[in-house]
């Protein structure tokens, strides 16, 4: 192997160890290191989506309230 192309080696494998330093220290300017600092947004459930969800819940306990008087 030529010396010119083992000093290229040894440079690409010096640039991959510096990649992944950045990524494990999270001061990259790279797009993956920028992923973890995104905002984690809340999730927010409409007035309508909360009594449907409370109305089904209400059913559901009625239902098994009359099984429950039934089988006493």
């Amino acid at each position: 192997m030529e010396t010119n192309a083992i000093i290229v080696s040894i440079d690409e494998e010096l640039q991959r160890l510096r990649q992944a330093r950045e990524l494990l220290l999270g001061t990259g300017s790279g797009h993956v290191a920028a992923r973890g600092t995104k905002k984690k947004r809340h999730h927010t459930m409409s007035a309508e989506g909360r009594a449907r969800i409370a109305a089904a819940q209400r059913a559901r306990w009625a239902k098994q309230k009359k099984a429950a008087k039934k089988a006493a």
